[in-house]
């Protein structure tokens, strides 16, 4: 039985549908749409289709539901829809449930498009959302109220990596009948305990760790069967943000190395973090396993690892910032992350530069903040490469 197998079995075998060829790699099934052999037979499809039934690329199609199979699987969720990019499944799973009236509770620490979809999207339509520091189980409940709709939450929160007590913020909301909904990015599906921990839907970008090799966009969401298929599909497949088959293939790949990838990258990660804590160019370093981190109790607890982040605040402000970044060798600037290779991203000026200078001061964003991104490479060629580009400033 699927349910057994350990998560690495799972996340190169689980929902693999072999065609009639018996083909040993997943087929990628490139097609907009699919032929009835009657329209007695389209009509009833319409009504309800079966498990091996297909209408329309947008509404599901083999390939990607291999990739929304083994994906649920993996984070042991009942099910899963997969979108065209992970703002999609942000948007697509906030928007699906939500409507004007409504009560949400967010932690403030967001990325910077999470921040656009609760701040601009939600409220213009009606939808109150209340800022809570993420990390105070006791502002959780203080501000989750009795018609509170849902929660929203990074697990590690991008760029500054606090850790939310995932299990401690979910027995808050369900006690008010509350939704949790968990992006779950910095986590990973290798490292995550989401479900387990009381997440009641979790989102991924599939953009990052899943692909882990900087191809293509995609996003997921999982969830129970009833979620997925009566809430987020009708408005995903509505509005049209599914993700390609050609895409879905490409995650499919990325998942059988998922957990060799971000278990090789965790470990770099830790490594540099702990040579560089207490750098005399650093204000501070930031990752969830070192011990200075405030959270790094509830960051072992649910999390098999530290993640693939590491944040550095560096001494000088945005021209010291811009100065180790030149200076970098082997690591490359870009805003990506969960890639085979390194990369360095100055948050102030790119991801989170449409938030207020004071806005980014309340979250720490600070002008010397960078986040890097571990990749494959030498562990020991990064930090030489980081303690280089530190020396320049």
């Amino acid at each position: 039985m699927t349910k057994d197998w350990s998560p690495r079995t799972k996340s190169v075998h689980s929902g693999t549908r072999r065609s009639q060829y018996g083909e040993m790699s997943e087929a990628i099934f490139l097609t907009q749409g699919f032929v009835y052999d009657s329209p007695e037979q389209a009509e009833a499809r319409f009504i309800e289709s079966g498990p091996d039934e297909f209408i329309y690329a947008r509404y599901g199609n083999p390939t990607v539901r291999m990739f929304e199979d083994r994906i649920a699987a993996l984070e042991g969720t009942e099910d899963a829809f997969a979108t065209a990019s992970g703002m999609a499944a942000v948007s697509g799973a906030l928007t699906s449930m939500l409507k004007a009236g409504d009560h949400v509770v967010s932690a403030k620490a967001l990325f910077g498009s999470c921040l656009y979809i609760l701040e601009d999207v939600l409220t213009r339509f009606g939808v109150e959302v209340t800022f809570v520091d993420g990390t105070d189980l006791t502002a959780w409940k203080a501000a989750v109220r009795d018609d509170t709709k849902a929660v929203f939450l990074e697990s590690v929160s991008n760029p500054t990596l606090e850790v939310i007590d995932v299990k401690g913020v979910a027995e808050i909301a369900h006690a008010k009948g509350a939704t949790v909904v968990v992006d779950n990015v910095f986590a990973t599906p290798a490292f995550s305990k989401a479900a387990e921990l009381g997440a009641d839907v979790i989102v991924y970008s599939a953009t990052k760790h899943i692909d882990g090799q900087g191809r293509c966009l995609g996003g997921v969401i999982c969830g129970t069967r009833e979620f997925i298929r009566k809430t987020a599909e009708p408005y995903i497949k509505h509005t049209g943000g599914a993700l390609s088959p050609f895409n879905a293939w490409v995650m499919l790949k990325g998942l059988e190395t998922l957990h060799l990838r971000c278990n090789a990258q965790a470990e770099s990660a830790l490594f540099i973090a702990e040579a560089l804590e207490g750098h005399n160019k650093l204000d501070r370093t930031l990752y969830p396993y070192l011990n200075s981190h405030p959270q790094q109790a509830v960051a072992k607890e649910q999390m098999g690892a530290g993640g693939t982040v590491i944040s550095l605040d560096i001494q000088g402000g945005k021209d010291a910032a811009f100065r180790f970044l030149n200076a970098l060798d082997i690591i490359l600037i870009s805003n990506n992350l969960g890639d085979s290779k390194s990369i360095v991203t100055h948050p102030a000026t790119t991801t989170h530069q449409r938030l207020s200078d004071k806005k980014r001061a309340e979250l720490g964003i600070t002008d010397g903040l960078v986040r890097i991104s571990i990749g494959l490479e030498d562990k020991a060629d990064l930090l030489a490469d980081i303690r280089t580009a530190l020396d320049a400033v």
